[in-house]
């Protein structure tokens, strides 16, 4: 005796969702690979402001430079010495990328001369200065 199987409704109705979950993870590494991360100095500046300034869009190298004189990138606080070699650091991932420099308001001039040019020293030709509009 042969036993004849019987379809029933529910496995017609099955939904195969591998190829919705290949796209979705497609798009996910697509988003990813193509994002732009933002480097964040670590601190906030009140940076003085400006009529004339204008946005830099390949800016990659962000340094602060806080009042009383301290500087930071990456998060971290660095010393005066160290910055032309966290520059290099930086700017080995993107070669294309602008060095700003978030001055304090009230920072020294003479810190942030010294600051532009350890940049300068490190191969970077555009630094630039970020003021409030």
């Amino acid at each position: 005796m042969r036993r004849i199987k019987t379809r029933t409704v529910e496995d017609d109705q099955s939904i195969d969702l591998t190829p919705m979950l290949d796209v979705v993870f497609i798009m996910l590494i697509f988003f990813i690979v193509t994002a732009s991360f933002i480097r964040e100095t670590g601190v906030e500046v009140k940076r003085p402001e400006s009529t004339t300034a204008r946005k830099i869009e390949n800016a990659n190298v962000l340094v602060a430079i806080r009042e009383n004189g301290e500087i930071w990138m990456d998060n971290r606080r660095i010393d005066i010495r160290s910055v032309r070699s966290n520059i290099e650091r930086i700017r080995a991932e993107n070669p294309e990328g602008a060095v700003v420099i978030q001055a304090d308001q009230h920072a020294t001039a003479g810190l942030i001369v010294r600051v532009m040019d350890a940049a300068r020293r490190a191969g970077v030709s555009d630094v630039s200065l970020a003021t409030s509009q």
